[in-house]
């Protein structure tokens, strides 16, 4: 069994801090863009100053995002730089789970790599959207507003998989990989895809297996895997709540 590894939860918020004050220090009056923009280095900085497994990485880099949006407000505009140098490292996880997955790792993987490089353009979440509301294209193939929402798709169905990883009941990856696909993503899938992907399931890894490419102990990757499940909740929330703002419906 491989090594277990130490939280870095405080080596990353010391960091953040670091970082935003040496940022904000200097100026009393900035604009609220200004400090949104220093919020965002701050915690690109604090995120890559850290070390740990990828598992924790990503349990890092969700909890600052979490933070970010608790400390703002219900009205705070999200850039789209921070939130997909989150997302990009949970295309680890999809890698992980082997030939079950890889549809939906290829999926997922593309979409952020397309938001990320609309991140100059548009800057933030609210912008993309209120292009595409206004282009009437939220829906259209290839439209930021579509990649959005299947990243979401994305982080929702690694959070289910975790909740059902750790539950009593539940124990097998399969059955937890079954559980999560099914009830987050399968809806949306082509006939052909949800074969595809159950067919897949059989190639999963054991528990045992995943726990080690992830270089992990059982007690380990659940402090990891809850620290995610409560990090990416008011992420995913927030999505959520663009969408539904605008009343665009999220059945889709």
């Amino acid at each position: 069994m491989a090594p277990r590894f130490p939280s870095f939860l405080n080596t990353i918020q010391r960091n953040y801090r670091q970082k935003t004050k040496e940022r904000t220090g200097s100026s009393s009056a900035t604009t609220r863009r200004n400090s949104v923009m220093e919020d965002d280095d701050a915690f690109e900085d604090a995120v890559s100053d850290s070390e740990g497994t990828p598992l924790s990485a990503i349990a890092d880099a969700f909890e600052e995002l979490s933070r970010l949006l608790k400390s703002r407000g219900p009205n705070f505009d999200l850039d789209l730089k921070p939130f997909c140098d989150a997302c990009s490292l949970v295309s680890v996880l999809f890698g992980s789970l082997g030939i079950a997955f890889k549809f939906a790792e290829m999926e997922y993987v593309s979409k952020v790599q397309d938001l990320e490089d609309a991140s100059e353009d548009y800057g933030t979440l609210n912008n993309i959207l209120d292009y595409d509301v206004e282009m009437d294209t939220v829906k259209s193939a290839g439209s930021l507003s579509r990649n959005l929402r299947r990243v979401r798709q994305g982080l929702d169905l690694i959070r289910a998989l975790f909740q059902n990883f750790l539950s009593a009941d539940e124990r097998s990856l399969k059955e937890a990989a079954q559980t999560a696909y099914t009830k987050v993503c399968a809806p949306y899938h082509t006939w052909a895809i949800r074969t595809a992907v159950s067919a897949g399931m059989c190639a999963l890894p054991t528990r045992e297996q995943l726990l080690e490419r992830l270089n992990e102990t059982e007690e380990s990757a659940e402090r990891e895997m809850r620290r995610y499940i409560n990090g990416s909740h008011p992420v995913i929330e927030y999505i959520d709540k663009l969408y539904i703002s605008r009343n665009i419906s999220l059945d889709w």
